[in-house]
């Protein structure tokens, strides 16, 4: 090998409903890199226990999940779809990426933070080397790509530290196995068994509201359901959103400029913009203007065109969940097997016997 083939990992949590933010930040992205990338998506349902221990219904979140990335247009097929508790190759690289990183990089981490709140000591063990498990998820297949939002940044950034650490300390042992590719890192030279992991922006990314207070992230943990479109919405509930959806009196302007201190008119235009693959500029020339009573029942038949379909798909697949778990079983035999020879050359670069 003279190079690391390209491949795109990412993944998706399994807690609660997905709402139009996922869809537009990430599955819509997933679908598209499909054309040009070897893919492989995963519902990360180890994940999921670092911020809840105990679910009511696992299986079912993660079958929502697996349905919400079928319908929305992947191809189980040619690409891998898996839940990744069934890879446990995932487990097994976290824990000796655990020996890897440094505890002063996982105290550096800022959603930590965020999440553990003020009652750190109180926090789980999982919660503080969880990018640990997320660097596994990715390196275990030796991806060279990930979709990011910009709440993941941080973590894929020590996803690179994390293999590059790996690559140095394990350099002499990597040439003499056989394995691993000649890169540069800076000015230095490595030989390097993990890939350097580069972020795939992929255009803005649409940094979807809550549809009750423009200055707050679209969230399932938002009390107030009429604060978010879910995927499973049907039509008469996503224009019942829409409607008493959060705006101003004002008319819509003729430049992006006009939309400054007006959160709520910015985000509904954003969300139009993204379903309609149109830039804000473009939106804004359409219906400069006008007011909100003309611009919402537009939103509303576009939003309804393209969601519907997907939410329809999505209960279809739910409803007799044979054909979803054996996506899931046969994607996750196909990634135990990529996994396993990443896992086979990590043993034998470490000195495990096996």
């Amino acid at each position: 090998m003279n190079e690391f083939k390209p491949l795109v990992f990412s993944g998706v949590q399994p807690t609660g409903n997905l709402h139009l933010g996922n869809y537009l930040g990430a599955i819509r992205k997933f679908v598209a890199l499909q054309e040009s990338h070897d893919c492989i998506y995963c519902v990360v349902d180890l994940h999921s226990i670092t911020a809840q221990l105990v679910h009511e219904d696992l299986p079912g979140q993660i079958r929502s999940i697996a349905a919400a990335f079928i319908a929305s247009g992947i191809d189980p097929e040619k690409h891998i779809v898996f839940n990744q508790s069934a890879v446990p190759q995932h487990a097994e690289l976290a824990w000796i990426f655990n020996c890897v990183a440094r505890i002063g990089w996982m105290n550096r981490m800022t959603q930590f933070k965020d999440k553990a709140g003020k009652d750190r000591e109180n926090a789980s063990l999982g919660l503080l080397a969880y990018p640990s498990l997320m660097a596994a998820d990715i390196l275990v297949y030796r991806a060279t790509h990930v979709p990011v939002g910009d709440d993941q940044k941080q973590h894929l950034e020590l996803t690179r530290d994390i293999a590059q650490k790996f690559n140095i300390d394990f350099m002499d042992h990597i040439r003499r196995g056989g394995y691993g590719v000649d890169i540069v890192v800076g000015e230095e030279p490595i030989h390097a068994y993990f890939p350097p992991v580069e972020p795939l922006i992929g255009g803005p990314a649409p940094r979807v509201m809550s549809l009750r207070d423009g200055t707050k992230k679209m969230s399932k943990s938002d009390p107030s359901d009429l604060s978010r479109i879910n995927l499973m919405d049907d039509p008469e509930t996503i224009a019942k959103k829409i409607r008493k959806a959060k705006t101003d009196p004002d008319a819509l302007p003729s430049e992006a400029d006009g939309l400054k201190g007006r959160p709520e008119a910015e985000n509904l235009v954003g969300i139009y913009a993204a379903l309609s693959d149109k830039s804000k500029e473009e939106v804004l020339a359409e219906f400069a203007g006008r007011q909100f009573s003309v611009f919402k029942p537009a939103l509303v038949d576009l939003a309804v065109s393209v969601l519907a379909p997907i939410s329809g798909e999505m209960r279809r697949l739910l409803d007799d969940t044979t054909h979803i778990d054996a996506i899931l079983r046969k994607g996750g035999e196909r990634a135990r097997a990529r996994a396993e020879k990443t896992m086979r050359e990590v043993r034998e670069i470490i000195g495990f016997l096996q």
